[in-house]
C-alpha cells in the first residue's frame, strides 16, 4: 500500500508554492548593464516563464484527489507572444506549451511592460476552423484600420499524405476580436504555396485591400522553391485568398538569413517608412541559429524594401542560448508607447519571454545608418576600414584625449 502524506504536508506545500509564485510575479525587473549595444536595452530577468503560469492551471488543489500535490497538467514553456497596447496596458497573447506538447494561447498583462505581468484567469479558447488542426501557436496581433483586432497564427496538423508520424503541414489561421476575450474564427489563409508560416497582416488597407506579409514554403521546415518573405493581398478578409504572391525580402547565401527568414511583429509606421523586425535563420554545425534583424519598407508601397542594414539586431546571448530549442531568438510582438519608446518582446530558445527596450529614433538610426551587407569578405573589410579611418580623422580634428587613446594603436601600427 502506498504511504499516505502527513495531514499537514499538503497545506504547507501549497502555501509554499503560493508564496514563491507571488514573489516571482512581484519581482521587479531592471536593465542588464552587462550588455550594451547603443540601440537596445536588455533586462535582467525574463518577463514570463512557465513558472509564471497560474497554479490552478497546473495543480489539482483537492487533497483528496491529489494528496501528493503533483502537477496534473504541467507547463513546459511560455514563449513567442503577440502584443498589443490598449489604454496604456501591455497585453501579451503568449504561446503556452504544456508538457503534452500542445500549445495554447493565454493573455498576460502589465502596466509597465517590463515586469509585473499576470496571466488572465483562463486561457483563450479559440474557435476551431472547418479544417483539421492539431496545434495552434505564434500569434501576431494586429489592430487594423477596419476596427478589428486580428490574430494570425500557425495552424499545424499531421501531413495526411505521409506515413511519417512527424510529418506536418502548417497554414495561417485567422481570428478577430474587439476585446481579446471573444474571438471570431475566419477561414485559414489560402495561397498557391503548400504551406504558410509567420504571416503578418498589414495594419492599413493597401489600394483598398488587406495586405499580408507571408512566408510561403513547400515543406514544414524548408522553403523549397520559395525564397523568403512574400506579399499578397485580398479584397475581403472573410474569404482570405491570395491569388498573386511575390517575394519582397529574399534569403541570401552566407548571411544571417541564408536558410530562411520571416516577419515578426506588425510593422511600425514611422516618418521614414514601415519598420520591420524579422528573424533570420542560418545553419551551423550545432544546428539552426535564429537571430533578429530589421529592415524598412516604403510608406506608400509597403511591399518595397528601402533599407536593409547588414547583420543582426539581436542574437542569443548568455543564458538565452539554452532551452528547448537552443541558440534561438524569435520575436512576433512589439508595442510603441505614446512617448516614442519601443518595447520588443522576444523568446529565447523556445522557452521563455524577454523584453528589450529602445526608441523609434534609435531604431531608425540603426536601420538608416548601419551599412548594408556587402556580400563578401573584401567588401566587409573595406567598409570596416572606412569606419576606422573616419574615427582616426575625427580624433585628429577634435584633439580629444579620449579619442586619441582609442586610436593610438591604429596610429602606432599603421
Amino acid at each position: 500500500m502506498p504511504s499516505t502524506p502527513p495531514p499537514s504536508s499538503f497545506a504547507s506545500r501549497l502555501a509554499g508554492l503560493a508564496e514563491r509564485h507571488e514573489a516571482l510575479l512581484a519581482r521587479p525587473n531592471e536593465v542588464n548593464d552587462a550588455w550594451y549595444s547603443g540601440c537596445m536595452n536588455r533586462y535582467r530577468f525574463p518577463v514570463l516563464t512557465r513558472d509564471h503560469t497560474p497554479l490552478i492551471w497546473r495543480y489539482d488543489l483537492d487533497e483528496a484527489t491529489n494528496p501528493y500535490l503533483m502537477e496534473r497538467m504541467g507547463v513546459n514553456s511560455v514563449f513567442n507572444p503577440g502584443t498589443i497596447l490598449i489604454d496604456d496596458m501591455v497585453y501579451l497573447v503568449c504561446r503556452v506549451e504544456g508538457t503534452d506538447r500542445k500549445s495554447f494561447f493565454a493573455v498576460a498583462e502589465s502596466s509597465t511592460g517590463i515586469d509585473g505581468f499576470r496571466f488572465w484567469a483562463r486561457p483563450l479558447d479559440i474557435p476551431p476552423a472547418d479544417e483539421p488542426e492539431t496545434n495552434l501557436y505564434d500569434m501576431r496581433l494586429v489592430r487594423h484600420e477596419d476596427g478589428w483586432i486580428y490574430g494570425l497564427f500557425a495552424v499545424e496538423c499531421h501531413d495526411p499524405s505521409s506515413t511519417d508520424p512527424s510529418a506536418a503541414v502548417s497554414q495561417c489561421g485567422i481570428a478577430r476580436t474587439r476585446d481579446l476575450r471573444s474571438w471570431e474564427r475566419l477561414p485559414n489563409l489560402k495561397s498557391h504555396a503548400p504551406q504558410q508560416r509567420n504571416v503578418v497582416l498589414h495594419p492599413q488597407f493597401v489600394d483598398g485591400c488587406y495586405g499580408f506579409y507571408t512566408r510561403p514554403q513547400d515543406g514544414f521546415v524548408t522553403l523549397g522553391r520559395h525564397v523568403g518573405i512574400g506579399w499578397g493581398t485580398c479584397a475581403d478578409i472573410r474569404t482570405p485568398v491570395l491569388e498573386d504572391e511575390f517575394t519582397i525580402e529574399s534569403v541570401k547565401y552566407h548571411t544571417i538569413k541564408e536558410l530562411k527568414n520571416g516577419v515578426g511583429p506588425v510593422p511600425i509606421r514611422t516618418d521614414q517608412g514601415w519598420l520591420h523586425i524579422a528573424h533570420g535563420v542560418r545553419a551551423t554545425v550545432a544546428g539552426l541559429r535564429y537571430v533578429l534583424y530589421a529592415f524598412l519598407c516604403d510608406l506608400e508601397r509597403p511591399y518595397v524594401v528601402t533599407y536593409r542594414p547588414g547583420g543582426y539586431l539581436m542574437a542569443p546571448w548568455d543564458n538565452e542560448r539554452v532551452g528547448d530549442v537552443s541558440n534561438v531568438l524569435f520575436c512576433n510582438g512589439a508595442v510603441v508607447r505614446p512617448n516614442g519608446s519601443l518595447l520588443v518582446y522576444y523568446a529565447s530558445s523556445d522557452t521563455r519571454i524577454h523584453v528589450a527596450s529602445t526608441t523609434i529614433d534609435r531604431m531608425l538610426d540603426f536601420v538608416l545608418n548601419t551599412p548594408a551587407d556587402g556580400g563578401t569578405t573584401s567588401a566587409s573589410v573595406r567598409e570596416r576600414l572606412r569606419l576606422i579611418d573616419r574615427n582616426v580623422e575625427r580624433a585628429s580634428e577634435t584633439g580629444s584625449p579620449l579619442l586619441g587613446r582609442l586610436v593610438s594603436h591604429v596610429r602606432n601600427t599603421g
